[in-house]
């Protein structure tokens, strides 16, 4: 039995288990789109942009966008269930092929119960964990459920190939929203921000637990610039889902705030911002390829860190740091992620030209290794994904 409906057409199931994996997962069905036209069905779970594409998600990203063991362990029951609601899906309809895209605590749990299920259905992983990093380990195992990587960076294929797991470098997702970080000059003047104001981004993340852990820092280092710095302006771009935790949480604020929630706002604020302040993840390579000076921080729970910590194999957690070996974003891990660490930082940022230039040739060199200038990385994806259905 195989995806292929009556109408000849093959089906891809995607599952993705957050926003950021939503984007990722929107971005693939463009490109599929682009290159099979309707010769491709696609089903699964995503969010609000995977939906604009067209996918009706078999349920909602709520219960699965946590992080954290305080966040997580309450959320079991509710995780577990999804699970067992899509691997029964793709069980039931038997796709050409399962794509999991990022969230690993999820989308490999699916991955793992299908193929034990139905060894027959290929499954795909798109942005592997980090395994490179902390507990190589599980790449022995993945090479159990899974048949194919869509890798993000060119080192990872070998390292995947050395435990048996085919592996295809397609370059990171984020560079084909570079193109989509324009539009600062009229941000600025919508908001009734000046030409000359200086204007901090402030990203400090997109679930729960993060606002939880980071925007109490970060909400403290803008106190103090706000004394360092006259005239100091501060864009929040967020996303839905916490949105209301966020404006919650930014009542008083030091110096003027706009709250964006659009995602076009979001990338027009790194282009109009100055200096950028965020949390760990893939907007450190999204800030990195606008060019946005930055200073980087992390921080969870202090149990969730003492694991974490004793497993990581790498001296940096920031991406463009990662690829360069070497430590040219500004970057502060949880004790050291200190409101005047950061403010330090920022300020320096914002004052020494010689500081922003060094970040920038960085940049340059981190969108090169990247692929930038290249096919872009969700359409070599899906010509990977095309050519493993026939």
């Amino acid at each position: 039995m195989s995806g292929e409906g009556k109408d000849g057409r093959k089906t891809l199931m995607l599952v993705c288990g957050e926003p950021s994996g939503d984007l990722l997962g929107a971005e693939l069905m463009a490109s599929l789109k682009r290159l099979a036209g309707d010769g491709v069905n696609i089903v699964g779970v995503g969010g609000p942009a995977m939906a604009r594409e067209g996918l009706q998600s078999l349920f909602s990203l709520d219960a699965t966008a946590v992080m954290g063991l305080r966040e997580v362990v309450p959320a079991i029951p509710r995780i577990l269930a999804r699970v067992r609601q899509a691997a029964d899906y793709a069980v039931q309809t038997h796709p050409d092929a399962l794509v999991v895209i990022d969230s690993p605590d999820f989308t490999h749990r699916i991955a793992r119960a299908v193929k034990k299920r139905d060894p027959s259905i290929k499954t795909v992983n798109y942005v592997a964990p980090q395994v490179w990093a902390s507990r190589a380990y599980r790449a022995k195992a993945m090479a159990r459920y899974f048949d194919l990587i869509l890798a993000l960076f060119p080192f990872e294929v070998s390292f995947f190939e050395k435990y048996g797991l085919r592996a295809v470098f397609v370059g990171h997702p984020v560079i084909e929203r570079r193109a989509r970080m324009t539009g600062g000059e009229a941000l600025r003047a919508r908001l009734g921000i000046g030409a000359d104001a200086p204007l901090l981004a402030l990203l400090p993340g997109s679930r729960s637990s993060e606002i939880r852990f980071i925007f109490p820092i970060f909400r403290a280092a803008v106190e103090i610039l706000a004394r360092r710095i006259p005239g100091l302006v501060t864009v929040l771009p967020t996303v839905p889902h916490v949105a209301a935790r966020v404006r919650e949480r930014a009542a008083g604020w030091p110096t003027p705030l706009h709250i964006l929630e659009k995602e076009d706002d979001k990338y027009a604020a790194f282009d109009a911002a100055d200096v950028a302040l965020a949390a760990s993840g893939t907007v450190t390579a999204e800030l990195a390829l606008a060019r946005t000076p930055m200073a980087v921080a992390y921080r969870v729970g202090g149990l969730t860190y003492a694991l974490a910590h004793r497993l990581m194999t790498v001296p940096y957690m920031t991406l463009v740091n990662i690829l360069l070996g070497r430590r040219a974003i500004p970057e502060f891990k949880q004790y050291d992620a200190t409101p005047e660490a950061l403010a330090a930082e920022v300020e320096r940022l914002f004052t020494e030209e010689a500081a922003r230039a060094a970040q920038v040739d960085a940049m340059n060199e981190f969108g090169r290794r990247l692929g930038e200038g290249d096919e872009v990385p969700s359409q070599r994806a899906a010509r990977v994904l095309l050519d493993l259905i026939g």
